[in-house]
């Protein structure tokens, strides 16, 4: 099987989503990284203040897709569906 990257951005508007992501991001990560098949997982504050850096490797599609489904039900998902998204995927 082929390994999946998803690298990119997320990318705030003002600081109320910034509020957002600081109040969900810890058990967003915890949550992933106990995932099958999420091989390594990061979500990290760039130098700008509304912009995070995100990185994920996951073993093959399946897992990434099992992960995609989990996080569009979360509360993760949920209360940051709004924010913008700057992602690339490989793998896939």
């Amino acid at each position: 099987m082929t390994d999946v990257y998803l690298t990119g951005q997320l990318v705030c508007r003002d600081s109320d989503e910034v509020a957002i992501v600081v109040q969900h991001l810890d058990r967003h990560v915890t949550l992933t990284r106990a995932e099958p098949g999420c091989v390594s997982f990061s979500v990290t504050p760039t130098g700008d203040p509304l912009v995070w850096q995100v990185d994920e490797h996951f073993s093959d599609p399946d897992a990434f897709r099992l992960h995609q489904d989990r996080v569009a039900g979360s509360i993760w998902g949920r209360a940051t569906a709004g924010i913008e998204r700057r992602y690339t995927i490989v793998g896939l």
